[in-house]
């Protein structure tokens, strides 16, 4: 899961939408609180001086003469107590509700704390505020009546005037969500793209493991059963010591290839140019898997009954051959001596069938191979991601088969 993207300019943003913020405000929340404070506190100072006045020059509602002194130090402590504003609004809502009914120097910060409510609370209580201030209206001017504009009027025009500010919060408000809903799904997006490669690079190292398994495998079966046949015959023939001890330095050989390229492909960064991999063997490279085992000693018997198999798609052909070198490195490790038989059978719409079978083996052998054990688990698995059926065990007659069919469509 990536972190969340920091914006280049976070103190141009409100606190709401930067994201691992360590502070509640923002230089840009500062700002604005700071303007907002020194608003309210202007106003407190015109209203006052409004409605103090012999000759007011606004028009504002006066009211009884000892309310406006108790008035200014209501306004100067609102206008204070702006500051807390974005930790506490709903309580700062309610303990300023009775204002509304006559504080005419509070007018501006009650907006501003209704507007604070609307943006950042749930919707039902900021519109509940906003209709507390609408509705008491008819109480405000009863206290302190407008002497310019008739009773009617004045509702109307403090009513739209407060609908004005409610839906500029409305706005700032849905466009927040919306940066906000754009911001989640974008980092959920990337969380899931970050998912989807590292499915995909583990669907890869499982696959690579696959192969290497099926390859090394196969080769050191052929390594172990040629130093097993040094070992027990030192006498043997200097022309055949010389061709056991090639057929070993080869076959190790190839081992280490395939050992260097999957440590180069599991070492490989993304994007990187990797050493490409080498072709994958087919159906028409299982005539040399068969020769090799026979170098080795291997009574190998072959059936081929495959009415085109130059027609076999790539992706069957490869898995037919692993199924044949796990075939037959599970001969050599289990049953030393005995005859193992391959058969291939099948065309295009039949399906191609892989049969490998061998007598069961009396007792144990001379010389185990040691082995993982997941060698027929990963050609199982194989199997079924190709769509075919894999059967192995030993039948009424005492021979162990190994019997995988692979589905071929026809042309």
């Amino acid at each position: 899961m990536s972190s969340a993207v920091v914006p280049d300019h976070p103190w141009l943003l409100p606190g709401s939408l930067v994201p691992a913020r360590t502070a509640r405000r923002t230089p840009r929340d500062w700002f604005v609180d700071g303007a907002l404070f020194v608003a309210s506190l202007l106003w407190v100072l015109i209203a006052h001086g409004d409605v103090t006045s012999a000759s007011p020059e606004f028009g504002l509602n006066a009211g009884p003469a000892w309310l406006e002194e108790v008035d200014l130090l209501i306004g100067l402590w609102i206008s204070g107590a702006l500051w807390l504003r974005r930790r506490w609004p709903v309580g700062l809502a309610l303990a300023t509700a009775p204002l509304v009914f006559f504080s005419v120097t509070s007018g501006v910060a009650l907006l501003v704390i209704t507007f604070t409510v609307l943006v950042h609370r749930p919707l039902p209580v900021g519109l509940a505020l906003a209709a507390w201030n609408v509705l008491s209206l008819p109480v405000y001017l009863a206290v302190r009546p407008d002497p310019t504009m008739p009773f009617w009027g004045s509702v109307i025009w403090t009513a739209l005037f407060i609908g004005v500010v409610v839906a500029w919060a409305l706005f700032v408000r849905a466009r927040r969500q919306l940066v906000l809903s754009l911001r989640d799904r974008a980092e959920r997006a990337e969380a899931e793209q970050q998912l989807r490669l590292d499915q995909a690079r583990q669907l890869e190292r499982g696959r690579i493991a696959r192969e290497m398994h099926d390859v090394l495998a196969h080769r050191i079966s052929l390594l172990s059963l040629h130093a097993g046949a040094l070992e027990f015959r030192p006498d043997a023939p200097p022309e055949e010591v010389a061709r056991a001890a090639g057929v070993i330095r080869a076959s190790a050989h190839a081992a280490l290839q395939d050992l260097r390229e999957v440590i180069g492909v599991l070492r490989a960064e993304v994007g990187s140019e990797a050493t490409p991999e080498r072709p994958q063997p087919t159906l028409a490279d299982v005539p040399a898997l068969v020769a090799e085992s026979r170098d080795a000693g291997v009574r190998v018997a072959v059936v081929d009954e495959v009415t085109e198999p130059e027609a076999v798609p790539a992706a069957i052909g490869r898995s037919a051959y692993r199924i044949v070198q796990e075939g037959l490195t599970n001969a050599r490790k289990h049953a030393p001596g005995a005859v193992v038989t391959v058969r291939l059978a099948g065309g295009p719409g039949d399906g191609l069938v892989v049969e490998i079978s061998n007598p069961w083996p009396v007792g144990s052998p001379a010389t185990a191979i040691p082995g993982t054990g997941t060698g027929l688990v990963g050609i199982a698995e194989r199997v079924t991601l190709a769509g075919g059926r894999l059967e192995h065990g030993r039948d009424a007659d005492g021979t162990f088969r190994l019997t995988a069919w692979l589905p071929w469509a026809a042309q």
